[in-house]
């Protein structure tokens, strides 16, 4: 081998360019290595970030220009007259709105000068604006600034302000801001947008939009700002409270001279111009009007109130808004709301209702509430009970039930009880004192034909806070005698076969451990109608009618189709024949059950609004009215034509002297027709009446809020029949200028000639002869239920004059006479037609002298009766007889026996 110096040194060089040519290509592969990942890693974070900006725009807002206009302006109710009954107003609904002719040029040069310079140039949003934003937030210096007036609009209208609480909300958003805002820059004008701005943005004080700042700082119109002004109100936007110009004046005027320089800068305003306003002693005038409106500033009436339960109801149910929704475009959507409510009416409610002259008393319970720290430290709370019970048993007044006969006394009475509770050293904490006159009312009047609510009072006395009490809707009380109409009468005749002739025994009755009786006492009346049932509000009647005829499930079915929607199910008991229920029924439900009968058994749902409109006069809700079949209109006009009865002067069909009034009299309106059904709970705690005419239907409660009895003892808290004197005062005046065109027959009734005792087709000569006067009237009848079958509670005998008693074969010829008597079901107990019952055989000519007993005999030595008449002269039905042939046969189908001529 070769190992001189030069092979040596071309050896080395072999071996060095070998190393270099291998480093060469491990520093290649590396490289490339290093470039596909990095490539790799620059792709996938494109990636990655195209995803996410692209689901950042996905869950953006839907694009609607409608949905960028500005919220928080009040709502208005109007009346059926066109008229403004109230206001709904937000907490941020201190929103005057204006046109962009309204603004003057200042003003809008004033806002783009300072908040977005290339407001008219740019597409919605500003590049440099939001480089210098990114930066500022990525270096954790951010300063704003990035917003154009059409992003600020925005976040005003869907962002809520922009209220995010982390650094990558608060981006998201903003990138959405910008999505929206090229949008909204692209499909509406750039006037159009300026306007909503400046109607949206705060501008201190609770006040919202220029308009508003206007006649809050200057008392004027926004058309009429100085530049001077425009600049004030320019500079309190940036932040409302700091430069707001009544408590932050300096910093407001710093700001103006910021905005006048700027407005010079960008040759809005000559250097003279900004000199001007600049010495203008601007803050002088600076007022604080309470110009915009205030929340609660009136109480809301009680119409409204109810108004407002209705509409947000409709909101939810139609267009599917959740409560806070519907809630805040109700009190700051800027809704329109047209109502049915009659302002004369309304009117003619308020002034009766609250008429001293329509009471028969005056006195006041209280709500009370007292909160004292005792000296150990205990906190303890007391109200009116405890006032009450301290009152009976400390003061000695064992009846005191809770009333006061002035507002002096009750104070006087809480000023002695608040002493004799703080003598060991207790302090108040707390104390409310509210004063209720008593007793109250509530009164709803309803147009049947429509459904709409033309007049509410939910209580009597003056209303101070919104949304109280509303006795005509929100209150639930025992219905009493009006609920026999609806859940025991109006079933039996729409879907049992029953009539208004159909009887019931009116006897001494129980079910389980409770015994019945009829509201005037202990004596019962025998067999009576379903029309003597209204009439006269018999409990016996319609107890039986439920337990035979109708079940109590069926009665409870029939309040629901007439819309009573507080029932339970612990109502299908025989007291919810009589209106005994759990809860108890709202004034509204139960006139509008009322409204379904007078208006031929078309339930209507009550309408407290007709249309709704949002603030450019969009029709949002379209109020049809909701509307079923709940009876027939044969069952309703026949209910109607027993409650006429109610109404009119009539006397039960009894013996003379013992005969019930009907209860309606005191509610009848002169010259107009009219029904009704009067009702009253035990110990009278609860009062009632709910009547209609051929126009409207009205329902009107009585009594005290904490369930004093009405009248019982020595004192009086208001009788029990000033309510029924309300409505007739009010429905009188309702109707002055209206005709009566009486009720409609509709052609689905026929009327016949029935017996009143049995409520068949009358005997000849038999029913017409009952010893206490015909018993033959005209009845009405849903076509096809006219009875084919006669009487069998009328029969012919013949008796005995000198004894009474059934004549016998030893029965002198001219004491006999024929009779016509009562069949009455054996264990009946003592009725009014017990007294006319079959008698005995006579004991007098009977082949020996035995003397008769009274006891063994009919009672026809009752008042009203001489044996020498077959007709005596008593009240009766005011239903006018019509002579019908008879069959020669008495009510058992038994011919009649003549007397035997030859004794």
């Amino acid at each position: 081998m070769n190992y001189g110096v030069k092979a040596t040194k071309k050896r080395i060089r072999a071996a060095n360019s070998r190393k270099k040519k291998y480093a060469n290509r491990l520093f290649l592969t590396f490289f490339k290595t290093a470039f596909v990942l990095v490539l790799f890693l620059c792709v996938t974070g494109v990636s990655t970030f195209i995803g996410m900006f692209k689901g950042i725009l996905d869950s953006s807002p839907d694009f609607n220009p409608d949905s960028f206009t500005p919220s928080g302006y009040f709502s208005t109710i109007y009346n059926s007259a066109g008229e403004v009954t109230d206001t709904l107003v937000g907490s941020n609904s201190n929103r005057i709105e204006a046109s962009y002719e309204d603004f003057p040029q200042d003003l809008i040069d004033a806002f783009v000068s300072i908040e977005d310079s290339r407001f008219w140039q740019h597409s919605g949003i500003d590049l440099r604006s939001i480089s210098r934003a990114v930066v500022g937030v990525l270096t954790n210096n951010y300063k704003g600034g990035a917003s154009t007036l059409t992003q600020q609009l925005i976040k005003n209208t869907v962002f809520n302000g922009g209220m995010e609480t982390s650094k990558g909300s608060k981006i998201e958003r903003k990138i959405q801001e910008q999505y929206l805002a090229l949008q909204l820059t692209k499909n509406v004008d750039r006037k159009v947008i300026l306007t909503n701005y400046l109607n949206t943005i705060n501008l201190g004080s609770n006040t919202l939009g220029v308009k508003a700042a206007a006649l809050r700082y200057f008392n004027k119109n926004v058309s009429d700002l100085t530049l001077s002004e425009c600049a004030v109100i320019a500079g309190i936007t940036q932040n409302p409270s700091k430069l707001n110009p009544i408590s932050g004046a300096e910093a407001n005027a710093a700001r103006r001279k910021v905005i006048l320089q700027a407005m010079y800068e960008q040759g809005y305003i000559t250097k003279e111009e900004q000199e001007e306003a600049l010495a203008d002693d601007v803050y002088a005038r600076i007022q604080n009007v309470d110009t915009a409106l205030k929340e609660n500033e009136t109480p809301y009436s009680y119409y409204t109130d109810e108004l407002i339960s209705q509409v947000t109801e409709a909101l939810k149910e139609q267009l599917g808004y959740t409560d806070t929704q519907a809630s805040n475009l109700l009190f700051s959507g800027g809704l329109q709301i047209y109502t049915p409510q009659d302002p004369q009416i309304q009117a003619i409610v308020d002034e009766e209702v609250n008429n001293p002259a329509n009471y028969d008393a005056a006195r006041y319970s209280v709500e009370y509430r007292l909160s004292l720290t005792h000296p150990d430290g205990e906190t303890q709370h007391y109200s009116q009970e405890t006032l009450k019970t301290w009152i009976q048993q400390v003061k000695g007044q064992s009846g005191f039930d809770g009333l006061f006969n002035s507002e002096e006394e009750a104070q006087t009475a809480i000023d002695e009880y608040r002493t004799a509770l703080t003598q060991d050293g207790s302090t108040v904490l707390g104390e409310s004192v509210t004063m209720i006159l008593e007793p109250q009312t509530s009164f709803v009047l309803i147009e049947q034909s429509t459904g709409y609510v033309k007049a509410i009072n939910g209580g009597r006395g003056q209303k101070t806070a919104n949304r109280t009490l509303n006795r005509a809707t929100d209150s639930l009380r025992q219905p009493g005698s009006t609920f026999k109409v609806i859940s025991s009468f109006a079933p039996a005749l729409d879907a049992c076969g029953a009539t208004l002739s159909t009887v019931y025994y009116d006897g001494p009755y129980s079910s389980g451990e409770k015994e019945f009786r009829n509201w005037w006492g202990s004596d019962y009346k025998g067999y009576h109608t379903i029309r003597d049932g209204i009439t006269y509000s018999m409990n016996i009647v319609a107890l039986r009618c439920m337990a035979d005829t109708v079940t109590p499930q069926l009665g409870v079915e029939y309040a629901e189709r007439l819309g009573i929607t507080s029932l339970v199910s612990q109502d299908q008991t025989l007291s919810t024949a009589l209106g005994g229920l759990t809860k108890g029924v709202s004034n509204l439900e139960l006139t509008n059950a009322f409204a379904a009968i007078a208006n031929g058994g078309t339930y209507t749902k009550p309408i407290f609004f007709t249309k709704i409109l949002d603030r450019n006069g969009k029709i949002l809700i379209d109020n049809e009215p909701e509307t079923r079949q709940a009876l027939k209109d044969s069952t309703a006009y026949l209910l109607t034509s027993a409650m006429q009865d109610v109404m009119q002067s009539n006397t039960m069909y009894t013996r003379s002297g013992s005969g019930v009034k009907s209860t309606g009299t005191t509610a009848a309106i002169p010259n107009m027709s009219c029904a009704g059904k009067s009702g009253t709970t035990t110990s009278n705690v609860d009062v009632w009446f709910v009547g209609f005419t051929p126009y409207y239907t009205a329902g009107i409660w009585g009594g005290c809020d904490n369930n004093q009895p009405l009248k019982g003892g020595t004192v009086s808290n208001g009788g029990t029949s000033y309510h029924k004197r309300i409505w007739r005062n009010i429905m009188t005046r309702v109707h002055e200028s209206l005709s009566d065109s009486g009720f409609t027959v509709p052609d689905s009734i026929e009327t016949a000639e029935v017996c009143r005792k049995s409520g068949k087709l009358p005997v000849s000569g038999v029913c017409s002869s009952d010893p206490r006067g015909t018993a033959v009237y005209t009845e009405y009848f849903a076509k096809g239920t006219v009875p084919t079958e006669t009487c069998d509670h009328h029969t012919r005998v013949t008796i005995c004059s000198a004894s009474g008693g059934i004549s016998t074969a030893f029965c002198p010829t001219n004491q006999q006479i024929s009779k016509t008597v009562m069949v009455v079901p054996e264990d009946g107990g003592e009725t009014d037609d017990s007294r006319f019952s079959m008698p005995g055989e006579c004991k007098i000519h009977n082949g020996s002298s035995t003397i008769i007993h009274p006891s063994e005999s009919a009672d026809f030595s009752a008042p009203g009766y001489s044996p020498d008449s077959d007709n005596l002269s008593a009240p009766i039905h005011s239903a006018v007889p019509r002579p019908m042939a008879g069959s020669g046969r008495n009510g058992n189908n038994i011919p009649i026996v003549p007397a035997n001529p030859e004794h």
